[in-house]
């Protein structure tokens, strides 16, 4: 019998979630236990034998929430790529290429987060957008500036997100412009070690629920040198480990040019990659390269939507998911416009499809795309849940023992365009249409490690 004194809360809800790849779990009045830390104790199908004995006893101690018939709980989806300090630029310059809109747009705006003030108005709102759009991990690159950096953490632990931010690593004065690059390798490393201390040593943090990530922008703006200090400093401090990898032909040229290694050879040997490792975009993968990451363990951030506008390419998210490389998803604010992650699952979806059935009409069909390629909503609905958890190797993404209480309740809104028919939709249907339609109007609760957060 489980002691209900550690009980903070039961929730009783019908439940989606997605323990396996590729499998749906639709569970009608799930049983969640919930203690006071905020991890789950427990779980009950209705059809065990202590459901009712828990359900009374929840009942009696008046720690009982009841989601109501017609709305559902699923896990808080996991953004594992977003650019906290571009939200200002979201939707402006995407018909540039990636080099150009990074000196254009993306530089001088991140300089302006020396001004705390600025990046407090900034990181307020983004981290406020993402919590009402379900977000509920959420995975920043912030800028150069150290203090900014630990604002944007700070700013997550008091809205309650459970966050993973990095203060940015460029150093290279052939990439980056005069007014926006750290001045030395002993500066970035003397910052980021400080970052580092003071992230985890914030008040109110004592449980870790924002941690700092090591964080060398990409390859092209990054010295050699400052790439093997960085990755000495994961080694010593087990952290978290975030970067752009092989996102376009620019990116994947540089790198064969200046090193003759791809990205992942070069992270590799720099010491960068782990078992916390998040490679956004990783578009032009070798085969060696697949395998270098399953040795590490490192996983990728796929940006469906960025990737259409910056990465020459489709990433092969169907090979990639055979192989067993862990993969979650990322909105890329503001490589990408929209900071929903429903939105970046509907399109992995879209990605996976057109690559399949290819663009070129003046093809037959069966040369005009990738045959087998696509990726069910399913599949995208556990990437931006239980495989975004996997990728950080944290216990989110699920509703099982252990795992901690992130989740947010789904009720669709008169104000948006999502509508559930009971008589008509299967419980697959209305995950399909929660991905497809599901606006923020329609998420109505948010929890963060038990903490109701909206």
């Amino acid at each position: 019998m489980i002691d209900m004194a550690r009980i903070q809360f039961g929730i009783l809800a019908d439940t989606f979630h997605a323990p396996v790849k590729g499998e749906l779990a639709f569970i009608p009045d799930f049983l969640i236990l919930v203690d006071l830390r905020g991890d789950i104790v427990a779980t009950f199908h209705s059809d065990d034998v202590d459901y009712g004995v828990h359900l009374n006893a929840l009942c009696e101690s008046l720690t009982l929430i009841t989601v109501e018939k017609g709305q559902y709980l699923m896990p808080g989806l996991v953004d594992l790529h977003c650019h906290a300090p571009q939200w200002p630029q979201a939707g402006k310059g995407l018909d540039l290429p990636l080099y150009d809109w990074l000196q254009n747009y993306t530089f001088p705006l991140e300089n302006r987060y020396s001004d705390l003030a600025f990046a407090d108005t900034v990181y307020q709102d983004v981290t406020r957008t993402l919590l009402a759009s379900g977000t509920t991990s959420a995975v920043y690159f912030a800028s150069i500036h150290r203090e900014a950096s630990e604002l944007l953490a700070s700013i997550s632990l008091e809205q309650g997100q459970r966050a993973f931010v990095g203060r940015i690593n460029m150093d290279n004065a052939e990439q980056c412009p005069a007014f926006y690059r750290e001045s030395s390798v002993e500066q970035s490393l003397a910052d980021t070690e400080a970052f580092i201390h003071n992230v985890r040593g914030l008040k109110g943090n004592e449980h870790g629920l924002v941690k700092p990530v090591i964080t060398p922008r990409f390859v092209p703006s990054c010295t050699e040198t400052l790439l093997r200090e960085l990755g000495k400093l994961v080694q010593h401090h087990d952290v978290h480990m975030q970067t752009h990898c092989s996102e376009s032909d620019w990116a994947r040229d540089y790198a064969l040019q200046h090193y003759g290694k791809s990205d992942i050879e070069i992270y590799a040997d720099a010491g960068l990659l782990n078992n916390k490792t998040v490679l956004a975009h990783s578009i032009f993968l070798t085969d060696n390269d697949v395998a270098v990451m399953k040795e590490f363990d490192a996983g990728i951030g796929h940006c469906p939507l960025s990737n259409m506008y910056f990465a020459n390419a489709a990433m092969h998210t169907r090979e990639l998911l055979d192989s067993g490389v862990s993969i979650g998803l990322g909105s890329d604010i503001a490589g990408a416009p929209s900071p929903s992650i429903f939105r970046a699952s509907f399109d992995a979806v879209t990605h996976s499809r057109v690559r399949e059935d290819g663009v070129d009409s003046r093809l037959v069909a069966a040369e005009r795309g990738v045959t087998g390629s696509r990726v069910s909503f399913v599949e995208a609905f556990w990437m931006a849940t239980a495989g975004g958890g996997r990728v950080l190797n944290e216990k989110v993404g699920v509703f099982e023992k252990d795992f901690h209480f992130d989740a947010l309740v789904i009720k669709p809104s008169a104000l948006g365009n999502l509508r559930i028919w009971q008589d008509m939709d299967t419980p697959r249907d209305i995950l399909e249409k929660i991905v497809s339609l599901g606006q923020r109007c329609d998420i109505d609760k948010v929890w963060v490690q038990g903490k109701q957060v909206r």
